[in-house]
């Protein structure tokens, strides 16, 4: 219960990994270098005093999130529970710090980011059109092989926004990529629906 919370400011020191935990669950680990600045009376300017070293350990959703946002280098504040691990290898002594990470974001003291939601991925409807053509019956208009939804930034859709469909017409997800559904602006994701 008395765990240690604590934030650290640094710049990501190897390429996150990604694998899948024995139970399932989607876990990510990088090293996080964390150098301290002393201002230097005789010269001065700031200059470099020691690094520590931190094995950042993110899991599940903030497992995946973080391969897809994270590169060597770049600026990072860690906020999570710090674990002190002791290990003995090849008769010598080991101390690692490590951080089970609950947020991890980019210091936008030292740079930009651009930040997209992601939501978690849903089944997609069952088409009624290849609902009647599985049943070998004819859809409304007749047609089977018409599609029911196109969109506007997909290739061979009109140019030119139509009307609204109107509420009779089917819901269209957008497509799913990678577990996760990136959600657009909500006026790209109008539908046209031609029959």
């Amino acid at each position: 219960m008395n765990e240690t919370l604590v934030t650290v400011v640094g710049n990501v020191a190897t390429q996150p990994d990604f694998r899948q935990a024995a139970h399932g669950s989607a876990v990510s680990r990088f090293r996080l270098a964390a150098t301290v600045r002393r201002w230097d009376r005789q010269r001065q300017e700031w200059a470099d005093a020691y690094t520590s070293f931190y094995t950042v350990w993110a899991w599940r959703a903030l497992a995946a999130n973080v391969v897809g946002s994270v590169s060597v280098g770049e600026p990072l504040i860690v906020q999570g529970k710090l674990r002190i691990q002791e290990q003995e290898r090849e008769g010598k002594r080991w101390l690692s710090a490590d951080i089970d990470a609950v947020s991890i974001g980019h210091d936008l003291a030292r740079g930009t980011s651009a930040f997209r939601r992601v939501v978690p991925a849903k089944p997609l409807p069952v088409d009624p059109v290849r609902m009647a053509g599985a049943q070998g019956g004819s859809p409304p208009g007749g047609r089977r092989d018409a599609p029911r939804a196109m969109p506007y930034d997909s290739p061979g859709a009109p140019s030119d926004r139509p009307p609204n469909p109107g509420p009779d017409a089917p819901e269209v997800l957008p497509v799913l990529v990678g577990g996760g559904v990136e959600v657009p602006p909500a006026e790209e994701q109008a539908m046209a629906a031609p029959l």
